[in-house]
């Protein structure tokens, strides 16, 4: 039988290798090699790394309606594809639901759990996201959380005139199951046992220090409920947490039509435009003890305003500037964003309280950028007519326009730029610039010591990892409704899916959003500085009853720090 040709085409006989070839053979293939060369066609140059790289440059260039040209990256991030939300339960989660596809399994029929939010409109919800899964870690029903009505915000709103509340217990019936009022309890309606839990509880807080007297009193109502729940909790309970922020949470239908008509209206003024969360208002400069070079007046009058708060201390202006915990000017967000590459033809929608100085604190940076807008200056008086004794319902115009604009900017580290940090890079890294205000500050107070290309140029340069592209933050850092790093996969090929699927990864659906691979992508060592966040909280209305306090022990990770209990109020959104 015949042996079977080696590789190489080699014959299995020993047969003595020449030492070269004949001259006319190597010239034979010579011109053989040549005519495979021209008979092969080319890759196409698209594909070469370098014009590929190009040509998805010219292609995401973009053209305003003036026609003046959009400079690559500062409307999309070149990486943001490769990235998308994912917040489906595992199937170890799942499992504890019943063939019902309800909660009923996990939920106890005699524990029922009440929360009172705090704050303005984005700190409340946080306290909402917070409340469904502090429910599901007791295994309790929750009522419809109520809102805070007596702080600074004035707002009577219940729940209902905010959010969806039916889509909100329907969407979530996988998960927790949750009523609309306490129910009767054995034939009558019980008193809730009101309890307050420290910032930051964990799971082990909870079911230490919570559970044991729900079992008791079987209604559990927690007041002052921001922020009282860990940031880090296992992957299935922080998934939770990205399903009610990011699916959940609905506006009302009228919020949502009139957020949706204001987006019209700047769509017609120009194709891509920025939304400003600008926090200037003269309470919020005050609380932050800062100085903004109004000279005495400045002093005279925001120190007048300080003195109605005898928990505030003596502040260092200079200090906290340095720190980078003073809010931009409005002159200094026109100069970053100037210097990022945004052209004076750029339209940007300003969500504001009162601004501090008015018109002339304005003037700055209407002068940079004429095309300011506001709700109030592109709607008409009937229009808003519905929302405008609403502080939070006019709160919640803002969000939706600022959560669809094409760009992103606040000027503060408040609790509306966390939530719309995280949201927009849940939702598609859409471009989110944070001011990296401690490396600003140094280079706004030399800036007339230099060009103003070297000024751009170090702009840009301090402000990489502070754009909202995919990566910037490490999984686990910061808080975590401004870096759900949890609920953002990257992308991957069809047998790295099918490998993670075999472990037991989750591969699905959640909604109309298509998942491809459940799990934390590899993120590299980004340089990123945490700004200082406030621990401190507002006055509640007087208790009806005596309120128990909880003091978790020391093993349960708790860090519970002295409370103010004015400064939230102004600092919360």
């Amino acid at each position: 039988m015949a042996q079977p040709r080696r590789r190489g085409g080699h014959h299995p006989c020993p047969c003595p290798r020449r030492a070269a070839l004949p001259a006319a053979a190597a010239l034979l293939l010579f011109l053989l090699a040549a005519g495979a060369l021209l008979y092969v066609s080319p890759p196409p140059l698209s594909d070469h790394p370098a014009l590929a790289s190009s040509r998805r440059r010219r292609r995401s260039a973009h053209t305003l309606k003036n026609g003046s040209t959009v400079v690559d990256g500062l409307w999309a991030s070149k990486l943001a594809s490769k990235f998308y939300g994912c917040s489906n339960s595992s199937s170890k989660f799942l499992a504890n639901i019943s063939s019902f596809a309800d909660s009923n399994i996990t939920t106890q029929p005699d524990r029922y759990l009440m929360i009172v939010t705090s704050g303005g409109l984005n700190q409340q919800r946080t306290g909402i996201i917070d409340a469904v899964v502090a429910a599901r870690i007791l295994n309790a029903t929750l009522v419809v959380p109520k809102l805070d009505q007596t702080s600074f915000w004035k707002d009577a709103s219940n729940f209902s005139d905010i959010f969806d509340a039916e889509w909100f217990i329907s969407s979530l019936s996988k998960d927790v199951k949750i009523v609309k009022d306490l129910p009767m309890i054995g034939g009558r309606l019980r008193a809730p046992h009101r309890m307050r839990v420290p910032r930051k509880c964990t799971e082990r807080c909870y079911m230490n220090h919570v559970l044991p007297a729900l079992l008791k009193k079987h209604v559990i109502r927690l007041t002052k409920f921001d922020y009282r729940l860990a940031n880090k909790l296992q992957t299935d309970l922080q998934k939770l947490r990205c399903r009610v922020n990011y699916h959940a949470l609905r506006f009302t239908a009228p919020i949502q039509e009139m957020g949706e008509k204001l987006i019209q209206k700047m769509r017609e003024r120009s194709k891509y435009f920025i939304a400003l969360h600008l926090r200037f208002e003269p309470d919020m400069l005050a609380f932050s003890g800062c100085y903004y070079g109004g000279g005495e007046k400045e002093r005279r009058e925001l120190g007048a305003i300080r003195k109605r708060w005898k928990t505030l201390h003596a502040s260092n202006p200079e200090k906290g500037r340095r720190q980078g915990r003073c809010p931009l000017t409005p002159e200094e967000v026109g100069l970053m964003l100037k210097a990022l590459g945004y052209g004076k033809d750029v339209h940007i929608y300003v969500a504001s309280g009162e601004i501090y100085g008015g018109a002339r604190t304005l003037a700055p940076l209407k002068a940079i950028f004429p095309n300011l807008h506001t709700k109030e200056t592109i709607s008409s008086k009937e229009e808003l007519a519905p929302f405008l004794k609403y502080s939070s319902r006019m709160a919640a115009l803002d969000f939706i326009v600022c959560d669809e604009s094409d760009a992103f900017v606040a000027n503060n580290n408040g609790n509306m730029a966390k939530i719309l940090a995280g949201r927009r890079r849940y939702l598609g890294h859409k471009r989110t610039i944070r001011p990296n205000a401690k490396k600003l500050y140094p280079l706004f107070l030399n800036r007339r010591n230099m060009s103003w290309d070297a000024f751009s140029s170090k702009m840009r340069m301090f402000q990489k990892g502070f754009m909202g592209d995919p990566k910037e933050l490490r999984p686990g850092r910061g808080e975590f409704h401004e870096n759900p790093s949890t609920c953002i996969c990257e992308r991957t090929d069809g047998k790295t899916v099918a490998k993670l699927k075999s472990q037991g990864d989750e591969v699905g659906t959640y909604g109309d959003q298509e998942s491809q691979v459940i799990g934390e992508p590899a993120v590299p060592s980004y340089i990123y500085e945490e700004m200082g966040e406030s621990d401190v909280e507002e006055e509640e209305d007087a208790p009806a009853e005596k309120e128990e306090t909880v003091d978790p022990e020391a093993d349960d990770g708790v860090l519970v720090r002295p409370e103010d209990p004015e400064l939230e109020q102004i600092l919360s959104d």
